[in-house]
């Protein structure tokens, strides 16, 4: 086998490996592990959580979200701390805020998600500080759900599963966000998540790290706290649910903005550093999130020497066939609304974002603010 070949298969083996190779060997390992229940004690005081709702042009949406915390959530009032974290907000999102009730509601300057979420969490008084996005709703046992995991000592972050709402528009994040929850139920069990979400997280208030501004909660955390001997669960009983964006390009906006914070968590933020984490987690972050970022480019790889080896056998011919054949549906579900189509062109915009992102990162950097995503209000 020449070095071109060996370099042709073993691009294909790490696609395929990452996408169907690795779900299928983590069912694998966590059926071995068992089923993963989570059980509040009788005999233990429930916690005082303070719930921080960071908030950037929300006044649409805000008054539901405190709404939804204060009304609908079956927890003790005395023990339950709403914080609005309003970051420069240039709209009345904290007029409206005080007016819902929120127990603080900070006016900050414009410096990004986390340095509010930072603030907040400095001002709260809750043993636990849990996490939402604006425009998430909490179902009622939520949050009961979401502390469960913290009756174990060795447990500084839970997350929650997220439904999104609206499956009707172009997008297909819906199929595979269940996918990824899937994965993320199986990582929990086997030893700690290796991703989270920013519509219902939680860390113990001692565990709460501060990262980079750029350099968003939803991948930073879980591992960081590992690296730092702590577990990090996904409790899918904790259920929250938001819009998603409706179309598919504006998804690929979405993941673009995401990878381009994404980028300096895995190149400068230690994810590539084995230090703490445990052959396990090290093997789970490689499998699960490196190759997951480095997929373009093995695509383009794949492709690249498929096309220097025809004439040499069929299968290349094939691997040429089938990832043009991937593009073309990609471009023509801009045309026919049909599913095989659109799952194609998800496919293909969400690969793309991936190196559009690093783009972005390298080319002019990360600005740490933020703004609400088309559609999901």
């Amino acid at each position: 086998m020449t070095a071109l070949a060996i370099v042709f298969w073993s691009s294909v083996a790490l696609i395929v490996y990452a996408h169907l190779g690795y779900p299928l060997l983590l069912s694998l390992l966590a059926r071995l592990r068992g089923p993963q229940e989570f059980r509040w004690p009788q005999d233990l005081a429930l916690p005082t959580v303070s719930v921080i709702v960071p908030a950037y042009a929300e006044e649409e949406v805000i008054q539901q979200r405190i709404a939804n915390l204060h009304d609908e959530i079956a927890f003790p009032r005395s023990k339950l701390e709403v914080i609005v974290a309003c970051d420069g907000s240039p709209d009345r999102t904290a007029q409206r805020a005080r007016e819902a009730g929120a127990d603080l509601v900070l006016e900050l300057p414009r410096g990004g998600k986390v340095r509010a979420q930072d603030e907040a969490v400095r001002r709260a008084r809750g043993d636990i500080v849990a996490f939402s996005d604006a425009n998430a709703h909490w179902a009622a046992d939520a949050l009961v759900e979401l502390i469960k995991p913290f009756a174990d000592p060795r447990v500084g972050y839970a997350c929650g599963e997220v439904k999104l709402l609206g499956e009707d528009g172009t997008n297909q994040e819906g199929l595979y966000w269940r996918y990824e929850l899937a994965m993320r139920a199986r990582e929990s069990r086997l030893r700690s998540v290796t991703g989270g979400n920013g519509a219902i997280y939680a860390t113990r208030r001692d565990a709460y790290v501060e990262v980079d501004p750029v350099m968003g909660h939803d991948l930073s955390f879980p591992f960081t706290l590992v690296k730092r001997g702590w577990l990090a669960l996904y409790n899918p009983a904790a259920v929250a649910s938001e819009k998603m964006v409706p179309s598919l390009e504006g998804e690929f906006a979405r993941k673009r903005r995401m990878m381009a914070h994404t980028w300096p968590i895995v190149l400068q933020g230690g994810l590539l550093s084995p230090r703490g984490y445990g052959a396990v987690y090290a093997f789970m972050i490689f499998s699960h999130r490196v190759l997951r970022y480095i997929t373009p480019f093995l695509h383009l790889v794949a492709l690249g020497t498929a096309i220097a080896l025809i004439g040499q056998g069929w299968v290349y011919i094939a691997a040429v066939v089938i990832q043009g054949a991937v593009l073309l549906g990609a471009l023509a579900a801009a045309l026919i609304r049909w599913r095989p189509l659109l799952i194609a062109r998800y496919y293909v915009l969400t690969t793309a974002s991936l190196a559009a992102g690093l783009w972005d990162w390298l080319r002019h950097g990360v600005d740490p603010g933020w703004e609400p995503a088309e559609g999901t209000r």
